[in-house]
């Protein structure tokens, strides 16, 4: 990962717009829909500056003015100068996805924006706003931390009852919640990796790999798919398959024996 990303609270905070023409215009509309003031260079409070200068020479006169007030920037089409960029945006409010690549290729991020628009349904930013309202009824529902986010991840899945893919109704979380919640998926899953390739991973594995309490890495599993398994979840290590400490884990969590793919020799 080259760069991190974060979400900026930018309602009602001034940002500084250097420059003129229809790429100044593009970013102001942008941040000023994301509910930020534009201001002028020399604004005292602002932190953050865009810089839309045509000119090469002006942009880097611009550049060490900000950098000098020690401002983060974004540079139009300089990502060399940039210390953040600006990522192509799914918006379904409250729910924002933001793609990013590094500067690479501002096309590339917006065909994958346009691909995600098309899948994502409208319906999505309701699914978000009725869990946020819902929060009180199910840490009652399921009081202990790791049930609790069990069960919102089994409803959430591929086809459950808040599958954020599917066709979500107004009051789709009351009634999930009314009904007592969907199931969670507990007990031990085998998943023998058919390559080291994330993308030959099935929709099931990925989603169990997402989803883990546990995982014991039996064999050498590539760092890629790795990143596949939940930030969060407890990694066992295991050489070889004489891994025999399932019966030490909890009964009810979700474990994954994760078998690294069988190599040619």
């Amino acid at each position: 990962m080259r760069s991190f990303p974060i979400f900026l609270e930018l309602q009602a905070q001034p940002v500084i717009l250097i420059g003129e023409g229809s790429a100044a215009d593009a970013k102001r509309r942008l941040y000023q829909r994301a509910g930020a003031i534009i201001v002028g260079e020399f604004h005292p409070c602002a932190q953050i500056a865009v810089i839309a200068e045509e000119d090469d020479d002006a942009a880097h006169a611009a550049v060490a003015r900000c950098r000098a007030r020690g401002l983060l920037i974004n540079v139009v089409d300089r990502p060399a100068l940039c210390d953040f960029t600006t990522p192509a945006i799914v918006d379904r409010n409250p729910v924002t996805i933001a793609i990013g690549t590094g500067g690479a290729s501002a096309g590339l991020a917006k065909a994958l924006r346009q691909r995600l628009e098309a899948l994502l349904p409208e319906t999505l930013g309701a699914l978000a706003k009725g869990l946020f309202a819902a929060r009180p009824a199910i840490k009652d529902t399921w009081p202990d931390g790791r049930e609790r986010r069990q069960a919102i991840d089994a409803a959430l899945q591929t086809d459950g009852p808040l599958d954020p893919f599917g066709d979500i109704k107004q009051n789709a979380v009351d009634s999930w919640l009314a009904e007592g919640g969907d199931k969670r998926q507990f007990g031990i899953e085998q998943i023998e990796l058919a390559s080291n390739d994330p993308d030959d991973l099935t929709l099931k594995q990925a989603r169990l790999l997402a989803s883990a309490d546990y995982v014991i890495i039996i064999g050498n599993v590539s760092k890629a798919i790795m990143a596949r398994i939940r930030a969060d979840a407890d990694i066992l290590s295991s050489p070889d398959h004489g891994y025999d400490r399932d019966h030490d884990l909890p009964a009810d969590a979700l474990i994954i024996r994760l078998t690294a793919a069988a190599t040619e020799n």
